[in-house]
């Protein structure tokens, strides 16, 4: 999903992790709470109406929308523990665990985000239980390049969301290593939401970028608050529209 107007003064790349659905696939989750896992698609829904509002507003950048679909189920042709699947561009990852999904394919989405070799490139996602275990159910994440990121914190002000800085620390990357991959789809279980960012930044390369975890804000499944209601948020389209209009 795309605008473009006639002579665009920048163009941004966003890109939604689209799960629609996060059994944890063969590394299933606990009943507890599954049944909230029908919004693990609200990073593509993020970007779908920051495109759409974008185009109604007819502002002078370009944006593209990528929305990384997919469903996370077991099944007979699921993907397994040990499994090794090769991402756009031809960084292989090893999977460790099939609940790792939403990283695979916003690998692929950046990949291919960047091959049109947008100004910057902004991913959105409802990545990881560790975003709400370090900030709640109402601060979100942003990591990346530092000057993307602040933009992104900028943009949140604005827009009246609430995100926060984190580090990509390099001592974590190690953790990520793999004896049979370019790659394994998870690190160590301290700093989760680090290592999860470290690994889509293997698939940005020099472009501009920044990554919003978006796990706790994107679904309310406790009372209304604010703007807030309950249920899905839509958590990140204000900010990302903000950003976008500079």
């Amino acid at each position: 999903v795309a605008y473009s107007p006639a002579r665009p003064a920048a163009r941004v790349a966003l890109v939604g992790k689209g799960i629609t659905f996060d059994s944890g696939g063969i590394s299933i989750k606990p009943a507890a709470g599954m049944e909230e896992m029908k919004s693990d698609m609200a990073g593509a829904a993020a970007v779908l109406h920051t495109v759409l509002a974008a185009a109604r507003l007819g502002g002078p950048v370009a944006v593209t929308g990528w929305l990384c679909l997919a469903e996370n189920m077991p099944s007979g042709t699921a993907q397994r523990p040990s499994d090794v699947i090769t991402i756009r561009g031809g960084k292989t990852v090893e999977v460790l665990n099939t609940d790792a999904e939403g990283r695979l394919v916003l690998a692929d989405g950046l990949v291919a985000a960047t091959e049109e070799k947008p100004d910057v490139v902004l991913d959105i996602a409802t990545l990881t239980g560790a975003q709400i275990v370090a900030l709640g159910n109402r601060v979100s994440a942003v990591m990346g390049s530092e000057d993307v990121r602040d933009e992104v914190l900028a943009g949140a002000r604005t827009a009246g969301e609430s995100f926060w800085a984190m580090p990509l620390p390099e001592d974590l990357r190690p953790g990520l290593d793999s004896k049979v991959a370019d790659l394994a789809n998870i690190g160590g279980r301290p700093g989760g939401m680090l290592s999860a960012g470290l690994f889509l930044k293997e698939f940005v390369g020099d472009t501009p970028w920044a990554h919003l975890d978006i796990a706790g804000p994107a679904f309310n499944a406790s009372s209304a608050h604010g703007y807030t209601p309950v249920g899905g948020t839509g958590h990140g389209v204000r900010t990302l529209l903000a950003v976008v209009e500079g």
